[in-house]
């Protein structure tokens, strides 16, 4: 479900550093299990995405959260539909991680690792620009 809330930029600012934190969490030069860098990618992403949503007065709650998430994003057009495919399909690989203690292969990973950190660059710029306009 997705809920109105009064803007919160300094919320926002907040999901930003931790993703921030994240990703230089993965740039350790050691060799993390494609789980474990899986999903850091989608916890950076959804970080990115909910705070792009708290700029905005938005907020998802609830059981389908995380997909409605996802969902906005493109209401919003802030990624291409394949990008959004390429997150759900993480965000679904991930759950099944966190659930069902399912490895996500190191293929998956290899294949799409580029793409996600594309993904998360454009989505910094895109909020950078926000928080920007915010001032």
């Amino acid at each position: 479900m997705i809920i109105k809330i009064t803007p919160d930029k300094e919320k926002a600012q907040s999901m930003v550093e931790m993703a921030e934190n994240r990703l230089k969490f993965l740039s350790e030069p050691i060799d993390f299990p494609p789980t474990i860098k899986s999903e850091n990618y989608y916890e950076i992403i959804k970080e990115l995405l909910s705070a792009f949503l708290l700029i905005k007065g938005l907020k998802t709650i609830g059981e389908y959260a995380h997909k409605e998430l996802i969902e906005e994003a493109g209401k919003f057009n802030l990624l291409e539909d394949f990008e959004l495919a390429i997150i759900d399909d993480l965000r679904i690989k991930r759950n099944k991680s966190s659930y069902e203690g399912k490895e996500i292969e190191k293929e998956y990973i290899n294949n799409n690792e580029e793409r996600l950190k594309l993904i998360i660059e454009n989505l910094k710029k895109i909020i950078n620009k926000e928080l920007n306009e915010l001032k």
